[in-house]
């Protein structure tokens, strides 16, 4: 039984391995919101996006049905996401395809450079898919886990990988 865990950890992680990286710019660049409204709290440092909201940053697009954006003296610290679907997308390479994530409810925070996707998360890179109740990046140490649910009959972990192509 833990061979197989570490075999799929393994196939997991030799399959994705440009999802783990953004390009190093998109920390850089300006943060732009748009959304139907928008609620801000000076004293908790909290701002509640609703309606179609969009925040991007470099390659980095978040979108949701409501967005709290939290913010400290450094800046923003943390973005939580919920729709259906919530998305995150983002270059990891010039030149690699986009990244996308999906689940209803997704928790970013900055400073460590995480997202946690939970609720019928899913992942896309080119033409690779996998999905769970919970997947959880680190964008800076290149680590990517997914969960499955704890219920007996909850969602699995489920990856597909496509075959990769001879360029020769």
């Amino acid at each position: 039984m833990h061979h197989k865990r570490r075999g799929f950890w393994l196939a997991l992680l030799l399959c994705l391995p440009g999802f783990s990286y953004a390009l190093p710019d998109d920390r850089n660049q300006p943060i732009s919101v748009s959304a139907d409204r928008a609620s801000i709290n000076e004293r908790t440092g909290v701002t509640v996006y609703t309606g179609r909201v969009e925040i991007q940053q470099g390659s980095m697009l978040i979108k949701g049905a409501r967005v709290e954006l939290h913010r400290n003296d450094a800046g923003v610290e943390r973005i939580i996401s919920t729709g259906s679907p919530a998305e995150f997308q983002q270059r990891p390479q010039a030149d690699a395809p986009l990244t996308r994530a999906y689940g209803k409810r997704m928790d970013y925070r900055v400073t460590q450079q995480e997202v946690t996707i939970t609720e019928s998360a899913r992942v896309d890179q080119g033409q690779d898919t996998f999905t769970g109740e919970r997947i959880v990046y680190n964008m800076d140490k290149a680590i990517v886990n997914a969960f499955g649910s704890n219920s007996e009959d909850g969602e699995r972990v489920r990856m597909v990988i496509q075959p990769r192509t001879d360029s020769n």
